[in-house]
């Protein structure tokens, strides 16, 4: 079973940093693409940051120079750096990959549980 456990959301003052971490597990899972999505109350999902297994990266607009996405193959997590957090990216924030497991002929979506962080004073 692929299971996908975020952890680090949390309230946090304007200006702050916080790091969202993602660790993917299931027996002979294998993923490329990792990313984060976001859902603020009475919005739709959105992409926050996105990065392929080559190092291609893709972000939002909204957080393009703010937050950064990494993955550790070794330790099969993803991380979300948030720096200079505003109030309006207060929201559940979504891990994601792209994977297959065995025999390894489809790829699809899978998704973490949501983690919230809230940015206020």
């Amino acid at each position: 079973q692929v299971q996908l456990v975020e952890s680090g959301g949390g309230l946090v003052q304007p200006g702050g940093s916080l790091t969202l971490s993602c660790v993917v597990s299931g027996t002979g899972f294998r993923f490329n693409g990792v990313g984060w999505y976001r859902q603020a109350p009475g919005k739709q999902r959105e992409l926050v940051a996105f990065r392929s297994s080559y190092g291609i990266t893709n972000y939002g607009e909204s957080v393009k120079g703010r937050f950064g996405v990494l993955r550790d193959d070794a330790r099969n997590t993803v991380f979300l750096q948030m720096n200079s957090l505003r109030p309006e990216d207060t929201a559940v924030y979504y891990c994601n990959v792209v994977g297959s497991v065995v025999p390894y002929t489809t790829w699809n979506d899978y998704w973490g549980q949501g983690t919230q962080v809230t940015v206020s004073s």
